[in-house]
C-alpha cells in the first residue's frame, strides 16, 4: 500500500513541526507518516546524513508521495537538493510541495514536461541556496554590528515582532497572502508586513541585532 510521508526540518530559524503539518493538511494532504529533523542545518548537512532525513531513503517505495513545505526543507545546498529530488524520482516516488503545489514526478516520458520539470528543480534548488546565503549574511552583519563599539548605537529601532511572528508572516507571504490579511491575523501593522515582505534579509538582521 502506498503512503504519503511528510518530511519537516525544524530549527530555531524555521517553522515548527506542528505548523508544517497543519499547512500540509490544510492544503489537502492526508499524511500517513511524519519524519522530522530538529536543529539540523540544511546548508552543512546533507539530507542523507541527517538523523531522520536518511530514513526517507529507506522507507520510501515506488508509488509513495513525499510532501515538504518547500524544497528548502530538503536542504539549502543546490547540489544536495537537486540530487535528492532526482534520486527519489528515480525510485518512483512523487515529491510534492505545500507552497505553490509543485509536483516532481519521474514517471513522465514527455520531453517537454521533462524539460520543464528539470528546469523547475534547478531553479528551486538554486533559490533555496540563495535564500540561505542571504539569511546567513544578514545574521553575520547583525552580529558584527552589535559587536562594534556600543551595540545600541547600531541596533536601530527594535522590531515590533519576534522570531516566531516573523516566521508566521513569511510563511503566509510564501502562500501569497496579502499584507492586510496577514496584519489581521498577526496583529502587526500593514506597514510592518510590507517591510518584511520587501526586505527579509533586513528583517533577519534586525532580529539578530536585538537577539530576538
Amino acid at each position: 500500500m502506498t503512503k504519503t510521508v511528510l518530511y519537516a526540518r525544524v530549527s530555531t530559524a524555521d517553522q515548527t513541526l506542528e505548523h508544517q503539518r497543519t499547512q500540509a493538511e490544510k492544503a489537502g494532504f492526508k499524511i500517513d507518516k511524519v519524519i522530522a529533523d530538529h536543529g539540523v542545518s540544511g546548508v552543512s548537512t546533507k539530507l542523507a546524513e541527517r538523523p531522520e532525513g536518511k530514513r526517507l531513503f529507506d522507507i520510501l517505495r515506488p508509488g509513495d508521495t513525499l510532501v515538504v513545505r518547500w524544497v528548502d526543507r530538503l536542504g539549502r545546498d543546490y547540489r544536495d537538493v537537486s540530487d535528492s529530488i532526482r534520486h527519489f524520482m528515480g525510485e518512483g516516488v512523487v515529491i510534492k510541495t505545500v507552497i505553490n503545489s509543485m509536483v516532481f514526478d519521474g514517471a513522465t516520458k514527455n520531453p517537454i514536461q521533462q524539460a520543464v520539470r528539470d528546469a523547475l528543480i534547478a531553479f528551486m534548488a538554486a533559490t533555496a541556496e540563495a535564500q540561505a546565503t542571504a539569511t546567513k549574511e544578514a545574521q553575520k552583519a547583525g552580529i558584527a554590528a552589535a559587536q562594534a563599539g556600543d551595540p545600541k548605537a547600531y541596533r536601530g529601532r527594535k522590531p515590533s515582532y519576534d522570531r516566531a511572528m516573523f516566521e508566521k508572516v513569511t510563511g503566509m507571504l510564501d502562500q501569497s497572502a496579502g499584507a492586510s490579511a496577514i496584519a489581521a491575523v498577526t496583529g502587526l501593522t500593514r506597514q510592518a508586513i510590507l517591510r518584511i515582505r520587501d526586505d527579509r534579509a533586513g528583517a533577519e538582521k534586525a532580529l539578530a541585532l536585538w537577539s530576538l
